[in-house]
């Protein structure tokens, strides 16, 4: 066998070393380019922007046509429960008149969400709507929903969630009933649209939240960077981000400004270009439902023993594990869903 001369012993060390390097390099740049991916994607070519508004945001729409990146438009529709056609009974105003305001108010933004919606279809733009979710009866919500905003096929829905106080806003669970409703009736289930906090709860408590856990999220959070968000539960990232609005958009600094606007508009960037939102922009699909991982008790009881030199020791023992649960297995056991485990434990005593 020949044995290595120095030279060659040196080179092959060398090349080893630049085999480390560069490995280490193209991991710093993988790691760099995740990181990137999560940091003003808005800034970046490949990600497409949409706008939502409410009756009161001002709009120019040919000065709004100069921003290219401009891909959709999602515009508020209804919110709670329908209002009232007749204010001489029992009415949501203080007053008769007050009544007959907030009607007038009802009517000329319901005119208004036409009007923005033809317009925007002409220019090209992706439509979409959504409900503002409050307290009251889902079924009312959704048809109320539905019948104001009356959704094409290409045209995305969504519900949004505020907060998960039920004194506030729509509880989970009727959230839940929402979302079921439009599906029954128009064959598709909306996006739910929530802040950071909200979002983080459902996706902690997803065993409990089947259904508001798979809807694709409409994600608010007004900062730079979302790394180390997601995945989150069932979500592996968002359909929508919602990064500016009038909370973090002032005269002097704004993450994003849009012509024909002011400074209180809702600008949100997507994943992937404009093409490709359009292939997934109003398919209201539900997402992928990850496995859970719950506890399983396997085994519990109590013992007592002694020892030669007369010491008694009582132990009581109990133990748990932890076991992939899909939903098929759950729906079949009947499987409580609870969230923790105990570890093994052993309490000893002397009599």
């Amino acid at each position: 066998m020949r044995t290595l001369s120095v030279m060659e012993k040196r080179l092959t060390i060398t090349l080893k070393s630049l085999l480390r390097l560069v490995l280490a390099c193209s991991a710093m740049l993988a790691g760099n380019e995740t990181m990137a991916r999560d940091i003003a994607p808005w800034t970046r070519p490949g990600h497409a922007i949409v706008i939502d508004a409410y009756e009161m945001n001002i709009i120019d729409w040919d000065a709004m046509a100069k921003d290219r990146k401009i891909a959709g438009f999602i515009s508020k529709a209804s919110d709670g429960l329908s209002e009232s056609f007749d204010c001489t009974g029992e009415h949501s105003g203080d007053t008769v008149d007050h009544c007959k305001t907030i009607w007038r108010k009802y009517a000329v933004s319901r005119e208004l969400y036409q009007t923005r919606r033809l317009i925007a279809r002409s220019r090209g733009l992706l439509w979409g709507a959504y409900h503002l979710a409050r307290p009251g009866n889902p079924i009312d919500q959704a048809n109320h929903f539905l019948d104001y905003a009356q959704p094409r096929s290409d045209e995305l829905m969504v519900l949004d969630l505020e907060g998960i106080d039920a004194e506030k806003y729509m509880s989970l669970s009727d959230a839940a009933i929402f979302a079921g409703h439009i599906k029954a009736r128009t064959g598709r289930y909306p996006m739910l649209y929530t802040n950071h906090a909200t979002a983080k709860y459902i996706a902690a408590h997803r065993a409990d939240h089947r259904l508001l856990s798979r809807l694709p999220l409409w994600y608010a959070r007004y900062k730079p960077g979302i790394r180390d968000v997601f995945p989150m539960g069932n979500w592996e990232g968002y359909a929508l981000w919602q990064f500016s609005s009038g909370s973090n958009c002032g005269k002097r600094r704004c993450p994003y400004r849009v012509p024909g606007t002011l400074n209180d508009i809702d600008v949100n960037v997507a994943p992937v270009d404009a093409a490709a939102l359009k292939a997934i922009w109003s398919k209201g699909e539900l997402l992928p439902e990850k496995p859970l991982e719950l506890p399983l008790i396997i085994a519990s009881g109590r013992s007592q023993f002694s020892s030669g030199a007369g010491i008694g020791v009582d132990l009581t023992l109990t133990a748990s594990i932890r076991r992939t649960i899909t939903k098929a297995s759950a729906t079949r056991h009947a499987l409580p869903f609870e969230t923790g485990y105990r570890p093994w434990r052993a309490e000893y005593r002397r009599p």
